[in-house]
Protein backbone atom coordinates (compact mmCIF):
# COMPACT_ATOMS: atom_id res chain seq x y z
CA UNK A 1 0.00 0.00 0.00
CA UNK A 2 2.75 2.79 0.62
CA UNK A 3 3.83 2.02 -3.45
CA UNK A 4 0.61 4.16 -4.24
CA UNK A 5 0.01 7.66 -5.68
CA UNK A 6 0.82 9.93 -3.08
CA UNK A 7 -3.14 10.25 -1.60
CA UNK A 8 -4.50 11.40 2.18
CA UNK A 9 -7.35 8.95 3.03
CA UNK A 10 -9.60 10.65 5.92
CA UNK A 11 -10.76 7.44 7.56
CA UNK A 12 -13.11 7.13 11.01
CA UNK A 13 -12.32 5.94 14.34
CA UNK A 14 -12.61 2.22 13.17
CA UNK A 15 -9.06 2.69 10.95
CA UNK A 16 -7.14 3.16 13.57
CA UNK A 17 -3.80 1.55 13.67
CA UNK A 18 -3.84 1.33 9.22
CA UNK A 19 -1.95 4.61 9.31
CA UNK A 20 0.93 3.01 10.24
CA UNK A 21 0.88 0.18 7.57
CA UNK A 22 -0.17 2.41 4.92
CA UNK A 23 3.01 4.82 5.81
CA UNK A 24 0.78 7.47 7.07
CA UNK A 25 -1.89 8.15 4.36
CA UNK A 26 -4.50 7.07 6.30
CA UNK A 27 -5.84 9.49 8.46
CA UNK A 28 -7.78 8.82 11.37
CA UNK A 29 -8.90 10.79 14.62
CA UNK A 30 -6.77 11.13 17.47
CA UNK A 31 -6.26 8.21 19.77
CA UNK A 32 -7.53 9.23 23.71
CA UNK A 33 -4.42 9.22 25.21
CA UNK A 34 -5.46 9.38 29.07
CA UNK A 35 -8.69 7.11 30.05
CA UNK A 36 -9.07 8.92 33.52
CA UNK A 37 -7.86 11.74 34.76
CA UNK A 38 -6.67 13.75 31.44
CA UNK A 39 -5.05 17.17 32.08
CA UNK A 40 -6.88 20.44 31.37
CA UNK A 41 -4.49 21.23 28.50
CA UNK A 42 -5.20 18.18 26.87
CA UNK A 43 -9.09 17.69 26.46
CA UNK A 44 -8.64 20.86 24.93
CA UNK A 45 -6.00 19.62 22.71
CA UNK A 46 -7.65 16.31 22.32
CA UNK A 47 -11.26 18.28 21.56
CA UNK A 48 -9.61 20.86 18.83
CA UNK A 49 -7.96 17.78 16.82
CA UNK A 50 -11.20 15.88 16.73
CA UNK A 51 -12.95 18.62 15.50
CA UNK A 52 -10.90 19.39 12.95
CA UNK A 53 -10.94 16.03 11.71
CA UNK A 54 -14.22 15.62 11.87
CA UNK A 55 -14.80 18.70 9.78
CA UNK A 56 -12.65 17.52 7.40
CA UNK A 57 -14.08 13.94 7.41
CA UNK A 58 -18.23 15.14 6.84
CA UNK A 59 -17.43 15.91 3.10
CA UNK A 60 -16.49 12.28 2.69
CA UNK A 61 -19.49 10.84 4.94
CA UNK A 62 -22.00 13.03 2.78
CA UNK A 63 -20.49 12.38 -0.24
CA UNK A 64 -20.75 8.45 0.84
CA UNK A 65 -24.02 9.33 1.97
CA UNK A 66 -25.27 10.99 -1.27
CA UNK A 67 -24.22 8.23 -3.63
CA UNK A 68 -26.15 6.01 -1.59
CA UNK A 69 -29.18 7.51 -2.12
CA UNK A 70 -29.10 5.59 -5.02
CA UNK A 71 -30.61 2.40 -5.42
CA UNK A 72 -28.02 0.90 -7.07
CA UNK A 73 -25.20 1.58 -5.19
CA UNK A 74 -27.27 0.83 -1.51
CA UNK A 75 -28.26 -2.81 -2.89
CA UNK A 76 -25.89 -3.73 -5.35
CA UNK A 77 -26.76 -7.06 -6.89
CA UNK A 78 -25.21 -7.20 -9.56
CA UNK A 79 -21.42 -8.73 -10.41
CA UNK A 80 -18.77 -7.26 -8.17
CA UNK A 81 -16.67 -6.64 -11.70
CA UNK A 82 -19.11 -3.77 -12.71
CA UNK A 83 -19.44 -2.00 -9.35
CA UNK A 84 -16.84 0.45 -10.83
CA UNK A 85 -18.71 0.90 -14.09
CA UNK A 86 -21.99 1.71 -12.13
CA UNK A 87 -20.04 4.49 -9.25
CA UNK A 88 -18.36 5.98 -12.38
CA UNK A 89 -21.93 6.23 -13.76
CA UNK A 90 -23.85 7.71 -10.76
CA UNK A 91 -21.10 10.02 -9.95
CA UNK A 92 -21.43 11.01 -13.67
CA UNK A 93 -25.16 11.51 -13.42
CA UNK A 94 -24.83 13.28 -9.70
CA UNK A 95 -22.35 15.88 -11.36
CA UNK A 96 -24.62 16.12 -14.16
CA UNK A 97 -27.69 17.09 -11.41
CA UNK A 98 -25.37 19.45 -9.68
CA UNK A 99 -24.16 21.23 -12.90
CA UNK A 100 -27.73 21.65 -14.13
CA UNK A 101 -28.48 22.73 -10.37
CA UNK A 102 -26.81 25.24 -10.62
CA UNK A 103 -27.72 26.91 -14.11
CA UNK A 104 -30.23 29.51 -13.84
CA UNK A 105 -33.42 28.60 -15.52
CA UNK A 106 -34.55 30.07 -18.50
CA UNK A 107 -36.98 32.66 -18.58
CA UNK A 108 -39.73 31.64 -21.19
Amino acid sequence: MADGPAVEILADAGYQGLGAQAGGRVVTPPHRKFKRQAPDWYEEMYERQRKAHSSRRIRVEHGIAHLKNWRALARHLGRREHMSDTTQAVAALLSHQQTADLTPARPM
